[in-house]
């Protein structure tokens, strides 16, 4: 399969933060079940607190004014924003004070501050029905396309140990694996036991 029917954009369309929601649930919802869960409370809370402006979309069918329907997201942390906003006092907002904030410590275990010069994915979601028509790949070179633009130095991701077949995606676009975080302690709570980071190396205009 092929990508000629997808059209890949920066930021949300608008009346797509559902869409969205729906999809980064569907990929993160084991990580972030506990924190945000259950799932509908989870995905209405992420579509109430995007960060457009932190997203690159891939859109497929359709076109034109519309642009067809959203079947992939990328998010990223840049100048201290990422594609997933609401901070503690929304979370509390939204769970209540004493459920909240457990909620708020567990999202804090998954924080990822970007260092100087460096744009840090949130991830990557895609349709499960669109994969392997090279979906990933789009939004990960419009995300280059960003950092270099943001005069970024390198772009840092992080991947679980569960999810290979991510892994294998990164790697086949220039990322390399820096360090392994082994966390056995989390795989009951978030599901996952070791983390690893990888960089690739951007050059900026």
């Amino acid at each position: 399969m092929t990508t000629e029917s997808v059209e890949v954009r920066r930021g949300v369309p608008e009346g797509a933060a559902a869409r969205v929601a729906e999809l980064y649930w569907e990929a993160f919802g084991g990580k972030l079940g506990l924190a945000l869960g259950p799932a509908a409370a989870g995905r209405r809370f992420i579509a109430e607190h995007l960060h457009a402006d932190r997203a690159v979309t891939a859109l497929s069918g359709g076109g034109g004014h519309d642009g067809g329907r959203v079947v992939g997201v990328a998010g990223y942390q840049l100048a201290g924003r990422g594609l997933v906003g609401g901070d503690a006092a929304a979370v509390r907002a939204r769970y209540g004070r004493v459920r909240g904030l457990y909620r708020v410590f567990l999202l804090a275990l998954l924080e990822r501050t970007p260092a100087r010069g460096e744009l840090v994915m949130d991830g990557i979601a895609v349709d499960p029905a669109e994969r392997s028509r090279g979906i990933g790949g789009l939004l990960l070179r419009e995300v280059e396309a960003i950092a270099v633009e943001q005069g970024c130095r390198r772009i840092r991701l992080d991947v679980v140990a569960e999810n290979p077949r991510a892994r294998e995606l990164y790697e086949r676009h220039g990322f390399r694996a820096v360090r392994v975080q082994r966390t056995p302690w989390l795989r009951d709570v978030l599901g996952f036991g070791a983390v690893t980071t990888m960089h690739k190396e951007v050059s900026a205009r």
